[in-house]
């Protein structure tokens, strides 16, 4: 209920038409065109929700919680509000217990194809959809830069980086490097905009192109967030494999996903011997568990724990070096794998 008055709030433009003053709900509803007794219902709601602020004159002011559903803001969350209460979103969760019983994506059963391929055939949707990818990496991309040792490289890919917000963080505070943005002609659609705003033209390429088939070689970083968690484990192990394919020695692959701990409420080891507080994990934590149902739902993929992570790795040729969560991007970590040492079992002995 909750999610889908933000969702009326974003299609009235509510926090828009009452902007940085007080208005009562008869002049917003009149400029929404709506009917001014429902309007003053929606506006109490949002109220109570902690977005607006209702005044004992009966007019309405917006809170800084509720500023966020302004698309001209910078930090506007408008994109990731429509497009996470759109029914393209919310149908296939009607299914959860379908997709319980039977393992089966139900986003494909009701739309009769997979969600990116719908998406794609959907230029409106699809655009609303690169935006809240895009909302959803600012978090990520105002810590990441400074969370690992990126100076010491020259390039770094972004496996699937929409419109190269992220990319574009970690160019702007790396000088040195050059950067590659890989996704699909539509997962790019936005990026020249990106790119262009922050002068970054000159230092990242925008290469349209499928992981499932190959990543283009030449970085030495390989970067993926929030796509692992898109993919069933045989799809991953693909993705994976094809940047080991190209990983030059000392190169290294970064992953921005969620870490489940092996148990809910418990830590999640990091492999440094830090430790997370189990509130903490709970209250951060329960989010992305609801996230792990809709890859069941949605996408076919799931969140993982860091033993799945290390299995992944390993059957992609990989050896998981490190886990650190991104303080101010909770639920993310930053998960670090290296190419694993070749053994005498890898390449044989020649003795047939």
């Amino acid at each position: 209920m909750a999610a889908q008055t933000m969702r009326a709030a974003a299609r009235l433009r509510v926090v828009e038409l009452i902007g940085d003053r007080r208005r009562p709900a008869a002049d917003v509803a009149a400029e929404a065109g709506a009917e001014p007794q429902p309007m003053a219902r929606l506006l109490r709601a949002l109220a109570s929700l902690g977005l607006l602020r209702e005044h004992a004159s009966g007019s309405y002011s917006v809170t800084p919680a509720g500023a966020l559903l302004d698309p001209a803001r910078p930090d506007s969350l408008t994109s990731f509000v429509r497009m996470f209460t759109e029914p393209t979103m919310t149908r296939a969760w009607e299914h959860l217990d379908d997709s319980v019983r039977t393992g089966r994506t139900s986003f494909d059963t009701v739309f009769g194809t997979d969600f990116f391929g719908h998406v794609a055939r959907h230029p409106e949707l699809s655009a609303d959809f690169n935006a809240a990818m895009g909302q959803a990496s600012r978090d990520t991309a105002a810590v990441l830069p400074r969370a690992y040792d990126f100076g010491r490289f020259t390039s770094v890919t972004d496996v699937g980086g929409g419109d190269g917000t992220l990319l574009a963080a970690v160019l702007a505070a790396h000088p040195g490097l050059n950067g590659v943005v890989l996704d699909t002609a539509e997962g790019l659609a936005e990026a020249p905009g990106t790119l262009e705003r922050q002068g970054l033209t000159e230092r990242c390429a925008l290469t349209t192109g499928d992981f499932f088939r190959s990543v283009p070689a030449g970085s030495d970083v390989y970067l993926m967030k929030s796509v692992l968690h898109d993919w069933a484990d045989d799809q991953v192990v693909t993705i994976l494999s094809h940047c080991r394919a190209v990983l030059p020695p000392g190169g290294v692959v970064l992953i921005v996903d969620p870490v489940l701990p092996e148990a809910v409420g418990t830590p999640t080891e990091t492999g440094s011997g830090s430790e997370v507080d189990p509130e903490v994990n709970l209250s951060e934590g329960g989010v992305t568990y609801l996230t792990d149902l809709n890859m069941l739902v949605n996408v076919g993929g799931r969140e993982r724990t860091r033993g799945d992570f290390e299995d992944v790795c390993r059957r992609a040729g990989l050896t998981l070096t490190s886990i650190t969560p991104l303080a101010g991007a909770a639920p993310f970590s930053l998960i670090e794998a290296v190419a694993a040492p070749v053994t005498t079992s890898d390449t044989g002995n020649g003795s047939g």
